[in-house]
Formats: C-alpha cells, sequence, structure tokens
C-alpha cells in the first residue's frame, strides 16, 4: 500500500524542498496548518516544509485526496513526497481555527466528497457554492446539461451508461464546476482571510474494484484525473493571485473507515456557549497569549508609574518643587 503527497502549486514564501523525507498520514492536517500560517499542538519535525516568512500567508490551501491509485503522474509539480501510516484524516481542525481567527471576514470553507455525499460548507461557501450539485443524482443530471465536462473529455473507454464511469465523470464535473464557480466570484481571492478546500474523490477506487487496474478503462480513468487535477491546481493557483498552496494526496485504500462528526466545524459556537446545559469551559482562543502578554505588561507599567509618582510626591520640597507655594511665599514677603 502506498500513500504519496504531491505539492502541486505553491507560492515563492511557502518553501517546500525537494527529497524523500516520509510524513505520516495524520500529520497532513498540521501540515496543512503551518503551511496557511497557523500554530499545532506538537512540532512538526519534517524536514520537507521551511519556515517562511512572519508576515506572509497563501490566500487558501486546497487539498485533492484520491483513493484508488498509488500515484498519479503530474510533470508540473513542486515537490512529491512518501507518506506512511495511511490512516484516514480530516482538515476540521484547520476549518475550526479559520473559523475562530477569522468569523468576522466570513472566509470560504469547504469540504466535499461527492461519491458519499458528504458537503460542509461555512462561510461564505454556503452562497457561492449553493448551486453546486452535492448528490449523485443532481451531479450526474449535470453531466447531461451544457458545459459538462463529457463534451471535452476523451473518454476512450469510458461508457456514459455504466454506473463506476458515471461516478469518476462525476467528480470531475464537480472540480470543473468549482473553478468555474470561482471565476464568478473573483472576489473571494481579494479578501484578507484565507480559504480551506478538502475535496475527496474515489471514483478511480471504484473502477478499480469494478475492471481491475490493468484494464483500459482504469488506465484511461488515471490518465484523465492526472490532466484534470493539473489545470484545476493551476486554474485555482492563478484565480488566487499565485498565493495558493495546492497538494494531492493519492492512497490505494485507508486501513479504517472514515468516521466524522456532524458539523463539527461548528462545535465551537457550542462549546464557548457560557449557557451550555453541560457547563463546559470556554474553547482556548489562539490569540490568548498575545492578549495575555499586552495586559500583563501594560498593567506593570502602570503599576511602575504610580510607584515612581507617589515617590516623587512623598519626597518633594513645597518651598521648592512647588509653584503655588513659591508664589505664596514671595506675596508674603511684599506684604
Amino acid at each position: 500500500m502506498t500513500l504519496n503527497l504531491t505539492i502541486l502549486q505553491s507560492p515563492e514564501f511557502v518553501s517546500f524542498q525537494k527529497g524523500d523525507w516520509a510524513i505520516s498520514g495524520e500529520k497532513i492536517p498540521d501540515l496543512v496548518a503551518l503551511t496557511m500560517g497557523f500554530s499545532v499542538q506538537e512540532d512538526l519535525s519534517w524536514p520537507g516544509l521551511q519556515a517562511g516568512p512572519l508576515f506572509q500567508r497563501p490566500r487558501a490551501n486546497v487539498l485533492v485526496v484520491v483513493r484508488g491509485v498509488d500515484s498519479l503522474a503530474l510533470p508540473q509539480s513542486v515537490a512529491s513526497y512518501p507518506l506512511e501510516n495511511p490512516v484516514p484524516f480530516t482538515l476540521d481542525s484547520v476549518a475550526e481555527t479559520i473559523h475562530s481567527l477569522f468569523a468576522e471576514d466570513t472566509p470560504v470553507v469547504l469540504q466535499l466528497a461527492p461519491s458519499e455525499e458528504r458537503l460542509y460548507m461555512l462561510g461564505k461557501a454556503n452562497a457561492v457554492f449553493e448551486d453546486l450539485p452535492v448528490t449523485l443524482q443532481q451531479i450526474r443530471a449535470r453531466l447531461s446539461q451544457d458545459g459538462s465536462v463529457l463534451a471535452s473529455l476523451p473518454l476512450n473507454s469510458l461508457s456514459r451508461n455504466a454506473e463506476a464511469d458515471l461516478l469518476f465523470l462525476s467528480e470531475v464535473q464537480v472540480l470543473h464546476d468549482i473553478t468555474a464557480l470561482l471565476q464568478r466570484h473573483r472576489h473571494l481571492a481579494k479578501d484578507h482571510s484565507p480559504d480551506l478546500y478538502s475535496l475527496e474523490l474515489s471514483g478511480l477506487e471504484e473502477l478499480s474494484r469494478l475492471y481491475g487496474q490493468d484494464s483500459p478503462q482504469y488506465r484511461d480513468a488515471t490518465a484523465i484525473l492526472a490532466s484534470v487535477l493539473q489545470k484545476f491546481g493551476e486554474d485555482v493557483y492563478g484565480l488566487y493571485g499565485n498565493s495558493a498552496v495546492v497538494e494531492v494526496v493519492t492512497v490505494k485504500t485507508f486501513e479504517a473507515p472514515l468516521t466524522r462528526k456532524s458539523r463539527s466545524i461548528l462545535e465551537s459556537q457550542q462549546i464557548s456557549n457560557p449557557g451550555s446545559p453541560y457547563n463546559l469551559a470556554y474553547k482556548y482562543n489562539f490569540q490568548y497569549a498575545v492578549i495575555f502578554n499586552i495586559v500583563l505588561w501594560l498593567m506593570i507599567a502602570l503599576a511602575l508609574a504610580v510607584i515612581v509618582v507617589a515617590y516623587n510626591l512623598w519626597n518633594m520640597d513645597p518651598g521648592y518643587d512647588s509653584i503655588i507655594y513659591r508664589m505664596t511665599n514671595q506675596k508674603i514677603r511684599m506684604d
């Protein structure tokens, strides 16, 4: 079983070093958080990602997980790394961080798995991607409409009537529709809040199970997906002004099924609610350390100022240090 991480696009200030350094699959959320300039609970001791400028961060991060293939031929990639411990992972922690830090700016958070009809949207994504087909029935209906990818893709051995083939083509259609919606809403790339996209594609896995890896359907689908992902990464990278990180993870199958809690990215509102029936503590805010230091040193400075003023007032000579007493003494002498 092989699991690979390919950095498809990356801005210059996010430095990925080329090498064969393996990274654990469960550390991918931490890697995504670090590329976006966020802190993580445990340091990531991995030499593939170098520290970048403090005041520069990418405007978006796009992670595409492709199941059912060892690797894809992506010639125009920045770097590629082997991954170990292929366990399921999610970017819920990164989504919660974005939601807590940029709640007022309403960033785009989109997590989508077409084959499982799983969709999570937050912030501006609710308005931008409300027309995005989610269910398999909606996506298949989209394939028969104008602007469908069926008119431009070389299907070769793939069939428009087979169930597994339609599942794969529907995922390709979703990638096309996401870039089309982003081109229609270019203002998203110009705001100050970072955006997060997490997509999981399992069409190749179904084709491999049905036809086998040596089948012409599987080979044609692999070539199509590699070409589509290459163009998808270039389009997103250009729409965000060359300030987006696009990663592709390829894995045959995960060792355990992926389990998720419904609407986990919205739990921060319930935890931070003082009226919660569970009497939970406030959720930790990443700005706590900054606010604490500001308040602490401001109190120390004010306390020192009060001590200095009180000391000088206590040791002041009214006859020489006070202009009031000085004027009074002169008037008495003249009388």
